[in-house]
């Protein structure tokens, strides 16, 4: 082993795993007590300590307000977004609005940024590293959904390096899948990763050629995975209780709580077993201080009606990444499941119904992420790889088209989704008035040519170049997404040469001293079960 490693880490909505490579295999690492994956769940305790991982999730109920779990549907996000108040809605911990529309959360009198939190979860992946292999973790490769936008992918990042970690590169979820299901095997295949997540959905479809990997196109829904499932049990367990007791769970956060553990633990038992029974003993009190049980059987036919439209929403999704691949599913050589979502009987039969194949055998959906991450680890820190027979090339594509906004509410596309990373376009434009010092260029990413249905990433003002009349100055706008998915501008007076460059400040994002100051925070934070860094 090299005297420097790194490892690979999946940062996932509802649980993380840390990995890396040993003797030229990925190997997922354990925590003190053989645990490989660990719930993405933070808890602040009233002595100042922080559980985070498995113990912390058992504080869910027990200590509502002060442990935040599902952090991943928040970063990068607005405070304004649907998102954000569709949690404000059904979380016992509080969000709260910061500077630029932030999404944050407030626990007592502490208010954390979103990549606060889940640099925490990093933080715990790090210490596990750590212990595991006996030295000290200071790089890292963290895995994202492929549909991440910039604000996310940027927010992740940061999370990272408040965690004190450097993070060698951003990659994509389904890329790292793929890249742990063929590495070493030197085979040449098209392959689709349908990626069924905690919070998060998407599908990639992929062409490996011996060790490179080419991502064709990609495809997602950033809202939709397991948690919608264990909603839709809680709803159905909220409306019969209401309907037998006159008592609406869901108006009181402790109860919604208790309602939503018997829920997800409903869909793991009708998943394995074809049945669920679900009882809560204690759940609540009526006005007149009488306990009340749930009680209920869930079979497997009826939680098939009830999620049928969740599993159906997934293949509209991989109708789009076929689409812009120009394949149809007969094309796909093999189909890989990642996501614990993925062991659910009705998940496996829909997708071996929709590509007419059995899903790959024999993959772990929990541990096949932080697995190619960590090989991609690897590869990054060890470059004389390639002579040793083990380099692996990915070759990514950016999710979603980069836009500029125009006059008249419009966005104008600039690098199209589905397009090979790294890229670098150039636009030109001219000065819209008469002596006119300073441009103000507003960028977005989506599909829609309207620029209020697009998500704003940020501004670039460019002031420098010649001054004179209205249309006579070009400026030369070159935009970059970098490996990472990254976005960076610059802007050149194409007279003068004048020029000016920035990584888009995201309207929702941390500024470089809220970082410092986060990173300065977050290590004397001290991680109930681990010494003190």
């Amino acid at each position: 082993m090299s005297d420097d490693i790194a490892v690979g880490i999946d940062l996932g909505t509802s649980y993380s795993a840390v990995a890396t490579v040993i003797d030229g295999k990925p190997d997922v690492l354990t925590n003190e007590w053989g645990e490989r994956t660990h719930a993405s769940v933070v808890s602040f305790l009233e002595d100042g300590t922080v559980l985070v991982g498995n113990s912390a999730k058992r504080n869910i109920i027990t200590n509502a307000e002060n442990t935040v779990y599902s952090a991943k549907r928040l970063i990068g996000r607005f405070f304004f977004s649907d998102e954000v108040k569709k949690a404000q809605a059904v979380m016992p911990y509080k969000i709260v609005e910061g500077p630029n529309n932030s999404a944050r959360v407030q626990i007592g009198e502490r208010i954390l940024a979103i990549p606060e939190v889940s640099a925490l979860v990093l933080k715990e992946m790090k210490a596990i590293a750590e212990t595991s292999l006996g030295r000290e973790i200071r790089r890292a490769v963290v895995t994202c959904p492929a549909y991440f936008n910039d604000n996310q992918r940027q927010a992740t990042k940061d999370a990272g390096r408040i965690a004190g970690l450097e993070v060698l590169r951003i990659i994509n979820e389904p890329t790292a899948a793929a890249l742990a299901y063929g590495f070493g095997k030197d085979i040449s295949q098209r392959i689709c990763v349908y990626d069924l997540g905690g919070g998060t959905f998407d599908v990639s479809i992929l062409e490996i050629g011996r060790d490179v990997f080419e991502v064709i196109a990609t495809a997602g829904d950033t809202y939709l995975g397991g948690d919608d499932f264990d909603d839709r049990i809680m709803a159905w367990l909220a409306e019969d209780f209401l309907a037998k007791h006159g008592v609406d769970l869901r108006q009181n956060k402790f109860c919604l709580q208790m309602l939503k553990e018997a829920g997800e633990k409903a869909k793991i038992d009708v998943g394995r077993d074809g049945q669920a029974t679900i009882k809560v003993e204690g759940i609540c009190q009526t006005p007149e201080g009488q306990v009340l049980d749930l009680e209920h059987v869930l079979g497997v036919d009826q939680f098939n009606r009830m999620v049928m439209d969740l599993v159906q929403r997934t293949f509209k999704v991989c109708d789009e990444a076929l689409q812009s691949a120009r394949m149809t599913a007969s094309d796909i050589d093999a189909v890989i499941l990642v996501g614990a979502p993925t062991r659910l009987p009705i998940v496996r039969q829909s997708v071996r119904h929709y590509f007419q194949k059995e899903p790959m055998a024999g993959i772990d959906p929990d541990e096949v992420v932080a697995q190619g991450a960590a090989i991609q680890a690897a590869a990054l820190m060890n470059r004389s790889a390639a002579s040793a027979g083990q380099a692996s090339y990915l070759l990514d594509v950016t999710p979603l088209t980069l836009r500029v906004g125009t006059a008249g509410g419009w966005a104008e596309p600039v690098i199209d989704k589905n397009t090979p990373i790294p890229i670098e376009k150039s636009k030109t434009f001219t000065t819209s008035r008469d002596g006119q010092d300073r441009v103000r260029i507003r960028v977005y990413q989506g599909e829609s040519k309207r620029a209020d249905e697009c998500e704003f990433l940020g501004e670039f003002e460019f002031s420098g170049f010649r001054i004179g009349y209205r249309g006579d100055v070009q400026i030369q706008v070159a935009f970059e997404i970098d490996s990472n998915g990254i976005v960076n501008v610059s802007a050149t007076d194409t007279e003068t040469r004048q020029k000016a460059s920035t990584t888009i400040h995201l309207s929702s994002g941390l500024s470089e001293n809220d970082i410092k100051s986060a990173i300065d925070k977050n290590a004397e934070v001290v991680l109930a079960g681990h010494p003190a860094s």
